[in-house]
């Protein structure tokens, strides 16, 4: 079985989840997958190269916490995709200084 491996980057008001695999990863692997426990009462950005469906596991486990971003490397920025915070808009780009990686 492939694992992956979790990194995270604490912020003030967020952790950067870094994921990388070692391999090729096949559906029956989420299974198998134990995220890292974050705190709710921060934001999560996901960051890292996979399938669509491994970041449809990732939001749905960390839909809980106060908002939900995917970084994208073209724009050094996490984009808000969801959010329980009115400070945190859908959509919003939030600034990640020195990349996550």
């Amino acid at each position: 079985m492939t694992k992956i491996k979790f990194d995270i980057k604490e912020e003030e008001d967020w952790n950067v989840l870094l994921f990388e695999l070692d391999g090729p990863l096949v559906p029956d692997d989420l299974k198998s997958i134990n995220p890292p426990r974050l705190k709710g009462t921060k934001g999560v950005v996901l960051s890292g190269r996979g399938p669509i469906w491994l970041y449809g596991f990732l939001v749905h486990h960390y839909h809980p916490t106060k908002f939900l971003a995917i970084f994208d490397p073209r724009i050094d920025g996490g984009i808000i995709i969801e959010s329980h915070a009115p400070d945190y808009q859908v959509g919003e780009v939030l600034k990640i200084e020195e990349g996550p990686e």
